[in-house]
């Protein structure tokens, strides 16, 4: 099922002097920066929780958006980006880090480092790796992160839908503590479904076993694009 943002129109107009206001007030103020962005990120706040009625609101109009020739080269500066930060991590293969339809860039973690065996909890030395993404991705912040989990087919469905889902979670938390606001976030789990190899072996279970990062630009105009689910990659 997609995901859409709508308002009523009456909200539009309001939101729009709102984030000029915010823009423009206390210039001597030197706190103005803090202040503002505390501010508007209020406001993004307030404008996804007020989403009714029947016309699509711009995602860009809380977040941002790329026009949308823009959008290539926007996405090549932050794949270089995180490709240069995270250069450590994906020698020795931590993550792998790919160019998918549509300017999508997808961030792979390899579930070795980043999580213990049935465990929900990031392991401490990953937080940096996960700060540095944030990091990245907060630099880079018109597009919307959807973070999703998957394990191997060992246990039972429910216990594996559980521990995708909670994998999920456990990354989009650290990124939100790292600075990625909300708005941007969106968590799913898939368990045992969608694995990249046949759970035949031990090296093809430990490649099913895994956190995917897709970052989403958001088009001007196609800002809904955005919100949907991302489509399963190998």
């Amino acid at each position: 099922m997609k995901t859409t943002i709508q308002l009523r129109p009456t909200l539009l107009p309001v939101a729009l002097a709102a984030l000029v206001t915010l823009s423009a007030c206390a210039t001597d103020d030197p706190n103005r920066r803090a202040k503002q962005g505390a501010g508007i990120g209020a406001l993004a706040g307030g404008l996804i929780a007020a989403a009714t009625g029947s016309d699509n609101v711009l995602l860009g109009v809380a977040i941002g958006a790329v026009a949308g020739g823009a959008v290539g080269h926007y996405q090549d500066n932050q794949q270089a980006a995180i490709k240069a930060a995270l250069e450590e991590e994906l020698r020795l293969e931590q993550v792998e880090l790919q160019r998918l339809e549509n300017d999508v860039l997808l961030v792979r973690l390899n579930n070795t480092a980043s999580f213990d065996v049935g465990s929900a909890q990031v392991k401490p030395a990953f937080h940096e790796t996960l700060e540095k993404i944030a990091a990245e991705t907060s630099t880079f912040d018109k597009t919307v992160i959807h973070v999703v989990g998957y394990t191997d087919s060992d246990g039972s469905e429910e216990f594996n839908q559980q521990l995708s889902d909670k994998r999920a979670n456990a990354v989009a938390n650290s990124l939100r503590n790292d600075g990625v606001i909300q708005e941007r976030l969106r968590v799913e789990g898939r368990g045992e479904t969608e694995p990249r190899l046949p759970n035949t072996s031990s090296a093809n279970k430990a490649s099913n076993r895994r956190v995917e990062i897709y970052i989403k630009p958001i088009v001007e105009g196609e800002e809904q694009k955005a919100l949907e689910k991302p489509v399963f990659t190998s």
